[in-house]
């Protein structure tokens, strides 16, 4: 069994997945600070995330509805669906081509 040490504590917030509305609620939080005069580091911590998942949120939902991050995230869903099928056909299609030969 393997026993952990460490010499200092450190602390690591817990890992969340947050939900589009949730997303685009803390991006006009921290805008909200930040027009207050807030540094963004500062309107970060105060919401407990980092500054690069605010960039990072920004970046992909910058400027969008609650309804529109929704249909974003269920096309997201939907091309990923769309993608497995296509590679499991594109599978199917080279293992019957190699039968077909006689190369098995």
């Amino acid at each position: 069994m393997l026993e952990w040490t460490t010499t200092q504590e450190v602390s690591i917030m817990p890992r969340k997945r947050y939900t589009p509305e949730e997303i685009i609620q803390h991006l006009r939080t921290v805008e909200l600070e930040t027009g207050k005069g807030l540094a963004v580091l500062d309107a970060c911590r105060k919401l407990g995330i980092t500054e690069q998942t605010y960039y990072r949120w920004k970046k992909e939902y910058g400027g969008l509805r609650v309804d529109q991050a929704k249909r974003l995230k269920t096309l997201e869903q939907e091309n990923q669906r769309l993608k497995r099928i296509v590679a499991d056909q594109a599978l199917d299609l080279s293992i019957l081509k190699e039968v077909a030969s006689g190369n098995f």
